[in-house]
């Protein structure tokens, strides 16, 4: 699938390109008319700095974030974008005055965990919520309220690309837009009119990757 894809620069960087092949794909949430290779975004060292780049752009001194939460494997870039927020002088009330980067655990039925021993950098924290792509933002939702149980207060949230521009009333900040898509589109699974004109589905997919039908 890889060999078919189109390459679409940031509009901010254009040494930040997101990898795009058209075509049928289920998520958890949505059907999509785009897969997204987020893969070397996370893992290259100069992506994944470009990309926190970017996103640190739109935070600014008066932005409080002691730890940024990284969901989807995307704690190379979280750690990026920490040291972006320290250098611009983003203020933290950590008693270290640093940044945390954590990842979440997630229990057998998809509840979120944070160890006794990484609840010191959640609890009474202000979080800033870092994610790989959101086409509906539920996945966001469930994050949030997972990180609040633990008693943290949400700053704000990021993606590498996202459909929605806020979620509870949080603004999403992303580097890629559907807008910069060609013929992006993002439909219930129960209402999509791909399946209904019997186009079948060329994989599922999720922030990691995909995982053709054969």
């Amino acid at each position: 699938m890889l060999s078919e894809y189109t390459k679409i620069p940031a509009s901010m960087n254009s040494n930040v390109a997101l990898k795009i092949i058209p075509g049928h794909y289920a998520t958890t949430h949505s059907h999509i008319t785009n897969y997204m290779e987020l893969g070397t975004m996370k893992t290259r060292c100069s992506e994944a700095h470009g990309v926190a780049t970017i996103l640190a752009m739109h935070y600014t001194i008066s932005t409080p974030v002691d730890t940024i939460v990284c969901a989807d494997g995307t704690e190379v870039i979280g750690t990026y974008l920490a040291e972006e927020l320290t250098r611009a002088g983003v203020l933290n009330y950590n008693a270290h005055r640093t940044v945390y980067v954590l990842a979440p655990e997630y229990a057998p039925n998809g509840q979120i965990i944070f160890r006794d021993n990484l609840q010191l950098a959640i609890r009474g924290k202000h979080v800033l919520i870092l994610m790989g792509s959101l086409a509906t933002g539920l996945t966001l939702e469930s994050l949030m309220d997972g990180v609040r149980y633990y008693g943290a207060n949400i700053s704000g949230a990021c993606a590498i690309f996202s459909a929605v521009k806020e979620v509870e009333g949080i603004p999403v900040i992303s580097v890629f837009h559907p807008e910069e898509i060609p013929n992006y589109q993002s439909y219930p699974p129960t209402d999509c009119p791909l399946c209904k004109n019997g186009t079948p589905i060329d994989a599922l997919v999720n922030s990691f990757g995909y995982s053709v039908l054969k």
